[in-house]
């Protein structure tokens, strides 16, 4: 007889054995059953109802061998709850078995985030900050909740957005249809086998994409040793390729990192060279979310940390995302700094330094609170009109800029702001009333409301020295029809 003839008796002689042994199976669960239902009964106790059908459990060791392919040796050795797992489905207790299963993937899930990174998993975990200081170790782990858990693996990267999906699934049924709590949810073999299978590839056996492993290489490095010149210049480049939301997922690693207080020297010195770095990829939200944590941390007391803190933020010249309680302080501070060192001596020397911390604090958007408005515009176009003997070279562009960062509001403020008589004093001199048509030039674009386009005309045909504008009945009666 020829191999190829002998073939097919050979597979029916292997499919005879797997009948064999699927019905000696099958004979075996039958007389286990009815063992354990006989004993329940001796017992007083309910048996109808207590296990799954015999043929879902029959269907969940059917497939059990196909959902553990994707387990190595070393793997299932430790897999004692699958273990548990198996052993409570085949008994026909479904319930217990889908707990066994969630308790194996939290198990595994916990591993993993120990094996990546702590601090950085713990500063993405959505975690409140009057919680975040008790959350250092692996074994604070367990003080976060199995959603809480989920959705920090995701933000870290060590489960996919698929993977979630599916795996919160299963979060789901194990606490409405398991063990965990009292149900009349009916499971299936195959559901219990399906979600077995998804919790190994989906968690267990999932490898790091490239992005994933070489951000936890940074972090790793950047808490071990102090970085060179070169591999600052390579994670640099990194940043420019992170994809969406991880460069605000580093920054929140970076940022918990260096606020954790006896962190080494060189640990501290790693974070100041990357920041400035990181930051251009850091997304608004994030930034201001830095701002609220220094907040939280002033407000706890936590100053040292609160020190830290804020360290980062200047050294990207953040205070524009600082929460409005700490700008409003802080801005006020500099409006009167920067009137206080033009009407001094040397104000020249000094007013760049005050200047650029102002914009500092409005930032991009131009952001003032609304109790500060007024006085800000006023400070502002006081500086800008300068003192009538010389101009702040170096001070004027970010005066420039900042006016040019007015909104529609403040812009109305400032066309206006001829009828202060300080200001209006001012315009007497040449170099002022020179600075006040430059001033009107950038505002023109800002000036939307008719009323104001209408007075901006006017004051731009007025034939007299701007410092008499505020005495010009026909100015007046358009000042008039302003809002207040």
């Amino acid at each position: 007889m020829t191999e190829s003839e002998s073939l097919p008796t050979f597979s029916a002689s292997r499919e005879v054995v797997r009948r064999d042994q699927g019905q000696v199976a099958l004979d075996g669960l039958q007389d286990f059953e009815a063992l354990i239902l006989s004993r329940l009964g001796d017992l007083g106790l309910p048996s109808d109802g207590v296990l799954v059908d015999l043929a879902q459990r029959h269907a969940l060791l059917r497939t059990t061998e196909h959902a553990l392919i994707g387990l190595n040796d070393e793997q299932r050795a430790r897999s004692a709850y699958i273990a548990k797992m198996i052993m409570a489905g085949s008994v026909g207790l479904f319930d217990a078995a889908l707990n066994y299963l969630w308790d194996e993937t939290v198990t595994e899930l916990r591993k993993r985030v120990i094996g990546y990174d702590l601090t950085y998993f713990y500063d993405n975990a959505d975690i409140p900050e009057s919680r975040r200081k008790e959350l250092k170790t692996g074994e604070d782990l367990v003080k976060l909740s199995d959603e809480k858990l989920l959705i920090g693996a995701l933000k870290v990267g060590l489960i996919s957005d698929i993977g979630y999906r599916q795996i919160d699934h299963i979060r789901f049924m194990r606490n409405f249809a398991s063990a965990a709590h009292p149900n009349q949810v009916t499971l299936t073999g195959l559901q219990l086998a399906d979600w077995l299978e998804t919790c190994i590839r989906e968690v267990i056996t999932l490898p790091h994409d490239t992005v994933v492993a070489e951000i936890k290489k940074l972090m790793g490095n950047v808490k071990s040793q102090p970085l060179n010149g070169g591999y600052l210049t390579q994670t640099t480049a990194f940043f420019k390729r992170l994809p969406d939301e991880q460069a605000d997922r580093i920054a929140a690693g970076l940022f918990g990192a260096y606020t954790t207080l006896g962190a080494e020297p060189f640990t501290l010195d790693n974070i100041r060279a990357l920041w400035p770095a990181l930051w251009p990829y850091v997304s608004e939200d994030a930034r201001h979310g830095f701002g609220t944590r220094l907040a939280r941390l002033l407000a706890n007391a936590d100053q040292a940390q609160g020190v830290l803190a804020r360290q980062l933020i200047d050294l990207v010249q953040g205070a524009a995302y600082l929460p409005q309680e700490i700008k409003v302080t802080e801005m006020g501070e500099a409006i009167e700094e920067l009137m206080d060192v033009h009407l001094a001596r040397d104000n020249f020397h000094n007013e760049p330094r005050v200047a650029r911390r102002l914009a500092e604090l409005v930032g991009q958007q131009g952001s003032v609170p609304e109790n500060l408005v007024r006085k800000y515009v006023k400070t502002l176009i006081t500086v800008f009109l300068t003192n009538g003997h010389g101009e702040a070279i170096a001070a004027n562009p970010i005066y420039l800029d900042l006016i040019g960062r007015f909104d529609p509001e403040q812009a109305r403020l400032s066309l206006r702001s001829f009828a202060n008589a300080e200001i209006s004093s001012q315009l007497q001199r040449p170099l002022s009333q020179k600075k006040w048509d430059e001033l009107l030039n950038v505002i023109d674009v800002k000036i939307t409301g008719r009323p104001e386009r209408e007075l901006l005309q006017a004051v731009r045909e007025f034939s007299g020295t701007p410092d008499r504008l505020r005495l010009d009945s026909s100015i007046k009666r358009y000042l008039a029809a302003l809002p207040s």
